[in-house]
């Protein structure tokens, strides 16, 4: 079998450290960045493997060096986080990483642990939709290093810690108490994010933003539904101000089908809600039919059946308008 330019650098990493001609802070260096260039761009799961081994060499020379240790451990734990697996093994090896690097990191900059935190967050989030963790813990990780990354110095940062802030608030069942106060939050944080990320500067992002938006402020449990729901209307506009059939098919249907759930819960006239919407049923049935037609061409079988369950009521609906159940929203994470 041919050897990968991967497994030579590994190769030649390991057979390095066994000479005393570099010092010891030298070698750990030196292992750290091959680590680093192995994980970057890993060719093949392999590759992230090999990278955390390297760590785990670099750490064994950490003597006396708390923050260097510490510094390495935060890197090996988002090689563990990058391996996918169906288990969450390393998921949780990744958790045990940082978490024990976080006190020495101490030692460091506030921007480091708000780094470590922000990081701690996404792996925490990933283990509670595997059932292995608890989603509050995210959600505190994340709170504690925005309090690091403010709007003005770390806009990205910023963005993306409000971004997960608000996915992860939308994760929790919403059976308790509390739960029309998370909803609230998740739109306050999608709009801070919307703060710093612009049409301009980052339109991808920005029309993510707005999806996500839309689809919180329309199923928020609130007193003002109307209000609500004329505004997830406008972050759906916005958000396809980006987004075509054309370039991203894909995230127009998401996005269209969103904004077919949300007309279909509005008025014709506001100032007469009994009397019908057949107006807003109409755009409704359109949108569903694109946005099965995209869903259908790019082979995703669950959101088409989804969205042609809503159209058949929604056709039914325009004949005679029984009460049926809300259809699936279609959020998006930043990944």
């Amino acid at each position: 079998m041919t050897e990968s330019l991967a497994d030579h650098e590994y190769a030649q990493a390991l057979a390095s450290i066994e000479g005393d001609r570099a010092s010891s802070r030298e070698k750990i260096e030196m292992l750290a960045e091959i680590a680093m260039r192995l994980q970057h761009k890993p060719k093949s799961p392999v590759d992230l493997h090999h990278a955390a081994d390297l760590y785990d060499q670099a750490l064994a020379l950490c003597e006396n060096e708390d923050l260097l240790a510490a510094r390495i451990r935060v890197r090996k734990a988002t090689a563990l986080a990058a391996i996918v697996d169906t288990e969450p093994r390393y998921l949780l090896e990744a958790r045990r990483e940082l978490e024990s690097a976080m006190h020495d990191l101490e030692k460091g900059t506030p921007e480091e642990v708000a780094e470590a935190d922000m990081n701690l967050g996404v792996i925490i989030q990933s283990l509670a939709g595997l059932g292995s963790a608890n989603i509050a813990d995210a959600i505190k990780a994340y709170q504690r290093a925005v309090r690091v990354f403010g709007r003005e110095s770390y806009p990205t940062e910023y963005a993306i810690l409000h971004n997960n802030l608000a996915t992860a608030y939308l994760s929790i069942p919403l059976s308790d108490t509390r739960a029309s106060m998370r909803e609230a939050l998740a739109v306050q944080s999608f709009t801070e994010a919307l703060k710093v990320v612009t049409l301009v500067d980052n339109p991808t992002e920005f029309a993510m933003l707005q999806n996500n938006l839309g689809n919180a402020l329309q199923y928020a449990r609130s007193g003002h539904p109307f209000e609500n729901n004329l505004r997830a209307l406008e972050a759906y506009d916005a958000s396809l101000v980006v987004r075509n059939a054309r370039d991203t098919p894909a995230e127009y249907a998401n996005t269209i089908a969103n904004k077919a759930n949300c007309l279909r819960n509005l008025p014709d006239d506001p100032e007469r809600p009994g009397a019908g919407n057949p107006a807003r049923l109409g755009q409704s049935r359109d949108l569903y039919r694109e946005a099965l037609r995209l869903f259908e061409v790019i082979g995703d079988s669950a959101k088409a059946s989804i969205v042609r369950d809503a159209l058949s009521e929604v056709l039914r609906d325009l004949g005679a308008r029984p009460d049926s159940p809300s259809p699936h929203d279609f959020g998006e994470s930043r990944i």
